[in-house]
């Protein structure tokens, strides 16, 4: 599925939908929204990012999107891939650890260079020292949504937080990953 700016029309969107929902149950599943999307590759899109983006925009909570909040996660999904674009300054495809700094730099983290190799690495999952698109979009909601988390207990801003075993598991696992 290719994404477009600015936002399409509601029929659009509608008909884009309906050919998602294969199964014409009224939602978009997990499994749905990863057959329709492409990261530019011809790869399937990963399945983590899909179940991050579902859970974001699932108001039933019950694994699906639904019609009323797909518009909601189109508008993500594309807001996501211009800002690929505009860091993939090589037209690769793909974004390396250099592109990715940048990134982060600009999203305003202050990340060492062996954090960010170790990012690269994580999110890598074709071995080539790049991130492709639905990962490069999985590293930075897993990297906000750490930081969140770590912010809680940083009250004085300073980067530097002490927490017991067991807060830090609660961190952990409270985490809506």
């Amino acid at each position: 599925m290719a994404f477009a700016s600015p936002m399409p029309s509601q029929q659009f969107l509608w008909d884009v939908f309906q050919k998602v929902d294969r199964d014409r149950s009224g939602y978009i599943s997990a499994d749905e929204l990863q057959a329709a999307l492409s990261n530019g590759t011809w790869t399937p899109f990963n399945h983590e990012t899909v179940r991050l983006m579902i859970g974001m925009f699932d108001k039933q909570n019950n694994g699906t999107v639904s019609f009323q909040d797909f518009g909601a996660l189109w508008k993500y999904v594309t807001d996501w891939q211009n800002c690929f674009r505009s860091f993939d300054t090589d037209n690769s495809g793909s974004i390396d650890k250099n592109e990715l700094k940048t990134a982060l730099t600009s999203f305003g983290y202050r990340l060492s260079d062996w954090l960010v190799e170790m990012l690269v690495r994580k999110f890598d999952r074709i071995g080539q020292g790049t991130i492709l698109f639905d990962d490069f979009i999985q590293c930075c909601v897993l990297l906000y949504t750490l930081t969140a988390s770590f912010r809680q207990y940083d009250t004085n801003q300073s980067g530097v937080i002490t927490i017991h075993y067991e807060q830090f598991l609660s961190m952990v696992f409270s985490l809506k990953t």
